[in-house]
């Protein structure tokens, strides 16, 4: 058995984690660097080290820990959804939280910003694909149930469309820097969506 798998050891690898997911969603990528981390953790220097074997393995486990943290909370949203006709309105507003989070008012448009930088820093980090991969279809699968619990067939490709709409709304809000880049993508699932 290794330091690293007791159960100290554990606690102060999770610790390394939640402070690295904090980092970046208060900062971005930028932000996770081994002092930093070390330092938000309240752990020695070499401990980012010991723990991992590369800034990369860090990073993947940061993001990991915040997309899962993300994916629970859909997947609880979700279980508490009975199943029954919604109106349009409802039902944007579920796809919303599953696509965004929910809605948290002055952090809002922060948080839709993570969701976003994590998605382009994939394409400059080709370690967080397999991970962002696994991330992307389980929200899929979240969205789909929600369809279903909503009384819509909804297939797979007509989910990716809905994503894209989506992402391609709020990218544009946030180039514009509307304060609300929520309402945008609520405006287009509207018209996406509507009979």
């Amino acid at each position: 058995m290794t330091a690293a798998s007791t159960p100290k050891g554990e606690r102060r690898r999770q610790a390394l984690v939640e402070a690295a997911a904090e980092l970046l969603v208060e900062r971005g990528f930028d932000a996770v660097r081994h002092r930093a981390v070390a330092e938000r953790a309240d752990l020695p220097l070499s401990s980012t080290t010991y723990y991992f074997d590369s800034l990369d393995e860090l990073v993947v486990a940061a993001v990991e820990h915040h997309g899962r943290t993300e994916l629970v909370r859909g997947a609880e949203l979700l279980a508490a959804l009975p199943t029954q006709p919604r109106a349009i309105d409802s039902l944007i507003d579920l796809v919303l939280d599953q696509l965004l989070g929910p809605h948290s008012g002055d952090r809002d448009a922060e948080l839709v910003l993570l969701r976003y930088e994590r998605l382009v820093a994939t394409f400059r980090r080709p370690y967080l694909r397999p991970l962002m991969r696994t991330l992307g279809a389980e929200l899929r699968g979240l969205l789909l149930e929600v369809f279903t619990r909503s009384g819509i067939e909804l297939d797979p490709r007509r989910v990716e469309q809905l994503i894209a709409l989506v992402d391609g709304a709020v990218v544009n809000a946030l180039i514009e820097i509307d304060p609300d880049p929520r309402a945008v993508a609520r405006r287009m699932l509207h018209e996406f969506l509507a009979p």
